[in-house]
């Protein structure tokens, strides 16, 4: 059996469909909420796969949310023990500013589903499944520097770094591959405040989820499980 561990920001910004995938290959998946006391105790490195997840605050907003400073020196000692860890959104903003990359607001937020960009770094790569014809869910305000050393694998109309890798275990994601299309409300409720603020209709959200979330939750476990597959 092997070993997940999975720091959640949010409750509802979990695994999503990246769940059974892990599930098949035999993972005991351990879910720690990253503003536990728990987190301090971790063992960041015995675990065969660590996931970092989103959430809406900001990377570099340690004054505001401590936590994040030991979030962050988890994930330090993580990044050296050359096992495979995956940062989505805010994990991946994480995971960027402790290789030493900037991340900072957009100037605008990018909110709905649209396909990706690759880059030439991403062929092959676990991303190809990711062509035209599939559109992922952006729900950010802040991006990522590409840190110095690791490959710029995708791009946005509206965000210039979707995705990153360093070597064949390190895999960040600006954009949520993971996303449910069966709990897609969640996210609606929970970031009620935030589409009302932005002037984003939720029932736009709904028709883009109805029209784009099937052939995200078919492709996204095959995403995951061959970036699994690929040997350290």
């Amino acid at each position: 059996m092997k070993n997940a561990l999975v720091i959640r920001h949010l409750n509802f910004e979990d695994l999503g469909t990246l769940e059974q995938p892990l599930i098949q290959r035999n993972y005991n998946i351990h879910i720690i909420d990253a503003t536990s006391e728990e987190l301090q105790a971790v063992d960041p490195i015995t675990p065969d796969l660590m996931v970092i997840l989103g959430g809406p605050i900001g990377a570099y907003d340690e004054k505001k949310y401590p936590f994040i400073e030991n979030e962050n020196a988890l994930i330090n000692a993580r990044l050296q023990s050359n096992k495979k860890t995956l940062g989505i959104c805010l994990g991946a903003q994480l995971i960027a500013r402790v290789l030493g990359a900037s991340v900072y607001p957009m100037g605008h937020l990018e909110i709905g589903f649209s396909p990706l960009q690759l880059s030439n770094d991403a062929h092959p790569s676990c991303l190809d499944l990711l062509n035209d014809d599939v559109a992922v869910l952006h729900w950010h305000g802040d991006q990522f520097d590409i840190p110095k050393g690791a490959h710029h694998l995708a791009s946005s109309k509206l965000c210039a770094n979707q995705a990153f890798s360093v070597g064949k275990n390190i895999l960040g994601l600006q954009f949520h591959l993971e996303i449910d299309p069966d709990r897609f409300e969640q996210w609606l409720i929970g970031h009620a405040a935030e589409l009302n603020m932005a002037s984003i209709d939720p029932r736009d959200l709904r028709r883009q989820v109805a029209l784009h979330g099937k052939s995200l939750k078919t492709v996204a476990p095959k995403i995951i499980s061959n970036w699994l597959d690929l040997p350290l």
